[in-house]
């Protein structure tokens, strides 16, 4: 299978957790765009839905949704979303895309977070791919040197400005070999808006596509 069989595979998968009444978060991202053009067919089920980008909003309304904001539904029933990497103890690294503020937001209020992948995204260990940061433009050089004593490169994704107005740093070189540890100590530097390291609020369920179909993994 191609790597876009799998990803299709997997939004496939996540449709189950969808119940008639349900006010659903969609995340951002190649995967979760398989899901966006597969909701039209369930939208019966779908009661109100909430998005994590401009551009996730701009396709679901493409397809007829009226997109709602988080303050005016308050918690979500099921969140879905994809990542950049996912472990099996279903920590994750997302905002790949730049969206990872709003999805760490969504997938906070979600009761369930259903997380789709295909298998390359599977790690023994989160780190390989550079971990997104969300800045304060005037705190980015910063940062960044707080990371470099960290033994890590960071480096400012140019010409890109997220949703919020933000810049973002992708961080490579750090092994996340304790996420919950990472996460908490980035936390901690002044001027990061947040870390694309969902660790302290991971996926509930993870479908990972793949040759024999889907895989699933709970938490």
């Amino acid at each position: 299978m191609t790597s876009a069989d799998k990803k299709r595979s997997a939004a496939e998968a996540s449709l189950e957790f969808i119940e008639p009444g349900m006010i659903l978060g969609i995340g951002t991202g190649s995967t979760v765009n398989f899901l966006i053009d597969m909701l039209p067919g369930i939208r019966n089920r779908i009661d109100r839905v909430v998005s994590s980008s401009k551009a996730t909003t701009a396709l679901l309304e493409e397809r007829g949704f009226a997109v709602s904001t988080l303050n005016e539904v308050g918690d979500l029933d099921l969140y879905v979303d994809g990542a950049d990497e996912a472990t099996k103890r279903l920590n994750l690294v997302k905002g790949g895309g730049g969206a990872l503020t709003r999805e760490k937001v969504l997938a906070g209020a979600a009761r369930r977070f259903v997380c789709i992948i295909d298998d390359s995204k599977l790690v023994g260990m989160l780190g390989k791919f550079p971990l997104p940061v969300e800045v304060l433009p005037m705190a980015q050089a910063f940062v960044s040197r707080r990371f470099v004593k960290m033994r890590a490169n960071p480096v400012w994704r140019e010409n890109f400005v997220t949703d919020n107005g933000n810049h973002i740093l992708d961080v490579h070189d750090l092994a996340i070999s304790n996420p919950l540890e990472i996460e908490d100590r980035l936390n901690r530097i002044p001027g990061i808006l947040t870390v694309g390291l969902f660790a302290h609020r991971p996926a509930d369920i993870l479908l990972i596509g793949n040759d024999e179909g889907v895989r699933e993994l709970r938490g």
